[in-house]
This record gives structure tokens, C-alpha cells and sequence, in this order.
């Protein structure tokens, strides 16, 4: 009896392996197509235009390698009159050759929002994200928004944040996930009330890591098949 136990412990063992090899190679793929999409919002033809609250505005969706560098050095310009300080107060030196680097990164996809007026057109916000692997779940990772102080508190941030639920339910990722400082208390409110996100099983105050200064917050777009059991 003991040796039937000690192989039936076994096969359940190798059977666990087998069941997480399995998932982590349909997630693998599964990232792996949404990165070889031509444009993740052609199916989201509607969701090109945002016209309210006295903005209008198109929005594109682009490979971080298909920027102008024009368009780059703005984004990159906006993140860090944003970002800076709030770097800075929570104990992160802020880089500008890291954060280049990781806006131009070969995986780095882009939300980008133009707004069109009298004046012409230009770019007001945009989300960086990519689609990856995260503790072995698919996702999509949003690394940054960013928005210019004349077009925030108008809807555009929500818009930009379901329209990324939107490609990540597409492409068949878990969840999007993101990081916020703790000391960014506006950008803690709305992901966690306006757009109820909530904190991730990985954050560090899930972790026993009380005294870090940023949450990882996280929503559930595909839900994990589960079985009743009677």
C-alpha cells in the first residue's frame, strides 16, 4: 500500500508538471500571436475616434518600432514631466537612458491619441504597453499613460484603459496588469475605483513588503475555468 501511495504521489506530481508545462506553452503562443498582429485595433474600428466632453480626438495603435522619432522623444518628454517627481519621492532614480530604452524596446506597443482642432493636429496621450509573460500569465503590461494636463479629468484616460481591456480580451490574455507609486494618489483612485483594479497576489504588500513604496494592481479580463464540485 505504501509504494501504491507513494507512485499515485508521483503521478500526481508529474501530472501537475505536465498541466503547468501545458499552460505556460498556450501562453507563450498566445503572446506570441498578439505580438505578430498588424494592428490589435482593427477590430475596434469604433474605438478610433473619441469625440466628448469638447475633445476630439483618433486614436492609433502602433508598434513602438513604427514611431516617427518625433512622436517618440514627445512621448518620452511627457512621461518624464509626469513621472520625475513621483520617481523621486518614492526612492526610484529617475534614468532618462533606461526609460528611453524601455519605450523603445522591439516588444513595445503604443496607444496614441491625436487631438484635432483649429489649430491643427497633435498628440495629447498615449498608453505603452506589451503583451507578455507575467509569472507565467499571459497579459498585457501597461507601462505607462500618460496624458497632457488639457486633456486629463475628460474621459480620454478611461477610454484608452478599456480600450486596452478590449485587446487584451481579444488576444486571449488573463489580465492587464500595472504598477502605481503609492504616493501617486490620483492614479491609485482612478485605477482602483474608476476603472476598479485591484491589488495583484505578486504586489509587494501581498508579499510582507509593507514599507514598499508601489502597488502592482491587476484586473481579470479572461477568466480562469474553474470546477464545481457537488
Amino acid at each position: 500500500m505504501q509504494s501504491t501511495k507513494k507512485l499515485t504521489k508521483a503521478q500526481m506530481k508529474r501530472n501537475r508538471q505536465k498541466e503547468k508545462q501545458a499552460a505556460i506553452a498556450t501562453a507563450l503562443r498566445l503572446v506570441k500571436e498578439a505580438n505578430q498582429l498588424e494592428d490589435p485595433l482593427d477590430s475596434f474600428v469604433p474605438f478610433r475616434r473619441y469625440e466628448r466632453n469638447g475633445l476630439r480626438v483618433t486614436i492609433e495603435c502602433k508598434r513602438g518600432s513604427n514611431l516617427s522619432p518625433v512622436l517618440l522623444r514627445w512621448a518620452f518628454e511627457l512621461t518624464k514631466s509626469n513621472m520625475q517627481n513621483l520617481y523621486e519621492q518614492s526612492g526610484w532614480r529617475w534614468r532618462d537612458r533606461e526609460k528611453r530604452g524601455e519605450m523603445e524596446d522591439g516588444l513595445a506597443w503604443y496607444l496614441v491619441a491625436c487631438l484635432h482642432n483649429d489649430e491643427g493636429s497633435y498628440p495629447v496621450a498615449f498608453v505603452h504597453f506589451r503583451y507578455d509573460l507575467d509569472n507565467d500569465v499571459e497579459v498585457v503590461y501597461c507601462y505607462e499613460i500618460q496624458l497632457e494636463r488639457t486633456v486629463r479629468r475628460k474621459g480620454l484616460g478611461k477610454m484608452l484603459m478599456q480600450i486596452l481591456e478590449l485587446l487584451a480580451f481579444k488576444s486571449q490574455m488573463k489580465k492587464v496588469v500595472l504598477t502605481v507609486f503609492n504616493c501617486n494618489r490620483s492614479a491609485k483612485q482612478f485605477f482602483m475605483e474608476n476603472m476598479k483594479y485591484e491589488i495583484d497576489e505578486t504586489s509587494p504588500s501581498r508579499c510582507d513588503e509593507s514599507e514598499s513604496s508601489y502597488e502592482i494592481l491587476s484586473k481579470k479580463i479572461v477568466p480562469t475555468k474553474t470546477t464545481n464540485q457537488h
